[in-house]
């Protein structure tokens, strides 16, 4: 045993040497370009929208009617003689 008992196992922090943290050298390649969407692409993500927004009100009305129904029966079992 060499180390004693006092000193810590991890090695002492120091500059980081890994190369995957430091970004390439050279000029940084630019992002590329958004494809333009067709009209057919325009008109399908248009429907998609509406679509999801009378999925969103009737899931609305769903919880709501679940709601008015715990309701009904909680006011039943109350009231039950």
């Amino acid at each position: 045993m060499t180390a004693s008992a006092t000193e810590p196992d991890t090695p002492e922090p120091g500059p980081r040497t890994d190369s995957a943290a430091e970004p390439p050298p050279g000029p940084v390649p630019a992002p590329p370009e958004r494809p333009t969407a067709t009209p057919q692409e325009r008109r399908r993500l248009a429907e998609e929208a509406k679509t999801e927004k009378y999925v969103w009100w009737s899931l609305a009305y769903f919880f709501f009617g679940i709601h008015i129904v715990a309701f009904v029966m909680i006011y039943a079992v109350t009231h039950a003689r």
